[in-house]
């Protein structure tokens, strides 16, 4: 039987999943904070003093270097893949929604890569969403260092920045395999950014672009890799609230108010 390993990025302690064998809380951003008393992403071979810029990619890292398993999985404390599509209400126990072990080992027996559902944007493409609601200058920096160092990728970066729709919040499940040829090609490119970006005006929100980034770069990781996933549903263990979210990227594109937080 195929091993797999599903961490779940937290800053927090939250309502965890039962199954212990296939998903592992991971705190990120624990360096220098209080213990939580989940896995660490300062143990090991890790880039956790990064997380304020890096965000959930601090986890990605750690399970990159430090699991040893057949398939590894990212989700988020607040956001799961699902079978049962749902919209989030407090009568939902998490572990009657999520994916469960027999779920994975039945979708890893057909598909290299689970991703969730693709977000739609439909007025907007991948590059017009981020700069209307970021700054464009860290997409064309990517794509200049991806020129420089991997111009192979080029075409690809080109034609995901045109989509409409793309694989967004990092989640994955994912060989090891694959998941090593992903982070050998991404975080140099992440770490090359770093170097190069000034970060002494930015907000704490404003200097977490590197998670933003990679979710665009994700999509040109597959598109180049020519990989057609697994797409399964996503479920909210929190309420989202959807009005807040339209406001804030309506202010983005007609009124050029770039985001400030999280929504």
């Amino acid at each position: 039987m195929k091993s797999v390993k599903i961490i779940i990025a937290t800053h927090k302690n939250f309502n965890e999943p039962r199954d212990k064998e296939l998903y592992m809380p991971v705190h990120v951003g624990a360096e220098g904070k209080d213990d939580l008393g989940y896995q660490k992403d300062n143990e090991g071979n890790n880039i956790s003093a990064l997380n304020p810029y890096f965000c959930e990619l601090t986890g990605v890292y750690w399970a990159w270097k430090n699991l040893d398993v057949d398939y590894i999985g990212l989700v988020h404390y607040r956001r799961f893949f699902t079978v049962k599509k749902k919209i989030f209400d407090n009568s939902i126990q998490i572990d009657d929604v999520i994916l469960s072990l027999n779920d994975v080992s039945k979708l890893i027996e057909h598909y290299d890569v689970i991703v969730p559902s693709k977000r739609k944007y439909y007025i907007e493409t991948l590059y017009s969403h981020y700069a209307h609601t970021f700054d464009h200058t860290h997409l064309d920096l990517a794509r200049e260092i991806i020129a420089k160092n991997s111009s192979d990728y080029l075409a690809a970066f080109d034609e995901v920045m045109k989509q409409r729709s793309g694989y967004m919040f990092n989640m994955f499940i994912m060989k090891k395999t694959l998941l090593n040829e992903y982070c050998e090609w991404l975080f140099p490119i992440l770490n090359e950014m770093y170097q190069k970006i000034d970060f002494s005006s930015y907000t704490a929100f404003e200097a977490r672009l590197f998670g933003r980034v990679s979710e665009r770069l994700f999509n040109v990781w597959l598109n180049y890799k020519n990989i057609s996933p697994k797409e399964i549903p996503f479920i909210y263990m929190e309420k989202v609230d959807l009005w807040k979210k339209g406001k804030g990227f309506l202010m983005a594109k007609l009124f050029g108010r770039k985001y400030d937080k999280s929504f």
